[in-house]
C-alpha cells in the first residue's frame, strides 16, 4: 500500500511508540488522526505533522465513535489503523506480606480495567475501523485497508506480576490470525507487532541504573528500542501488500526472566 494520500488512525499517538508512527506516516504523505486522551500532547504532535487530534478513550464506544467522526470528516474514511493505545499495571496473583504475613489476591477491578484498555480496547477500535474501511473501493488485488496492532513480549514471556498485562497483551496475539481471515475476503490485512524494552516516556522516568540493568539485559544490540524503530515496522506491515495474519517480536532478541 502506497500511504501518501491516504487517511490514518493512530491510538496512543500522542507520545512513545504511537507518536513515533504518527510522524513516519506523515512523513510518507499519509493524513494522521491522533486518537488519546492526552490532549496537549496530541494536539502538539498533530500540529507538527498537520494532522488532527480526537480526544478518545479506547474503552468508550461512543468516544471511539466520536473519534472516528471526526478524524473521517476531516481527511475522509481511513484506510490504515495502527493501535499503540495501552497501559500496564503488576501485582501476583497472590501474595503474602513480608512484614506481617497477610494476604492478598490480584484485584479483579484492576484485571479488568487493564484488559478493557489493551484487549478490548484494541478490538473495540479494529472493529469499527474495519466497518468504515469496507465502505472503501477496492483497489489493486481488491486491497482496502491495513490494521496494526501492537501487543508485548509479554504476551509470551511474562513476568513475574504481569499476568492481567500478559493476558491482555497475549489476547491481542490471540485475535491476530482471526481477525485477518474475517477481513480477508474484504481486503484488509491484519498484523501484530510485540515490541520488547522500548525507550518510551513511561521507562524515561525510571532511574538511570534500571534502564542501563534493562538495556544489558538485551543480546544485541544493548540498549533499549527506539519507537522510530516500532514505526518503521508498522510501516512495513502497511506497505508491504503480503505481510499478513503475522505476529512479529521487535526486541533485540530478549527472552523475558521471571523478573
Amino acid at each position: 500500500m502506497d500511504v501518501k494520500g491516504k487517511a490514518a488512525v493512530v491510538t496512543g499517538g500522542a507520545s512513545g511508540l504511537g507518536a513515533a508512527t504518527a510522524r513516519a506516516l506523515a512523513e510518507r504523505g499519509a493524513k494522521v488522526a491522533i486518537f488519546d486522551l492526552q490532549t496537549e500532547k496530541g494536539e502538539a504532535v498533530a500540529k507538527e505533522i498537520g494532522g488532527v487530534f480526537c480526544e478518545v478513550n479506547v474503552t468508550s464506544d461512543e468516544s471511539v465513535d466520536a473519534g472516528f467522526a471526526k478524524a473521517r470528516e476531516a481527511h475522509g474514511q481511513e484506510s490504515v489503523l495502527v493501535c499503540c493505545a495501552g497501559t500496564g499495571n503488576a501485582m501476583k496473583t497472590a501474595s503474602r506480606s513480608k512484614e506481617d504475613g497477610s494476604i492478598k489476591h490480584f484485584a479483579l477491578e484492576a484485571f479488568n480495567w487493564l484488559i478493557q484498555i489493551n484487549l478490548v480496547g484494541t478490538f473495540r477500535c479494529v472493529a469499527k475501523s474495519a466497518a468504515g474501511m469496507l465502505t472503501l473501493d477496492p483497489g489493486e488485488d481488491g486491497a482496502r485497508g491495513a490494521i496494526v496492532m501492537t501487543a508485548s513480549v509479554a504476551a509470551e514471556d511474562g513476568q513475574i506480576g504481569q499476568a492481567a498485562y500478559s493476558a491482555s497483551k497475549g489476547g491481542v496475539v490471540g485475535m491476530t490470525l482471526p481477525i485477518a481471515r474475517d477481513l480477508m475476503n474484504e481486503g484488509i490485512r491484519v498484523n501484530t507487532i510485540l515490541p520488547g524494552i522500548f525507550d518510551t516516556p513511561l521507562m524515561q522516568g525510571a532511574p538511570q541504573q534500571v534502564k542501563d540493568a534493562l538495556a544489558a539485559s538485551v543480546p544485541f544490540p544493548k540498549r533499549l528500542g527506539k519507537p522510530e524503530e516500532y514505526a518503521r515496522l508498522a510501516l512495513a506491515m502497511v506497505e508491504n501488500d503480503y505481510f499478513n495474519g503475522e505476529d512479529v517480536r521487535l526486541d533485540g532478541a530478549i527472552r523475558m526472566a521471571p523478573r
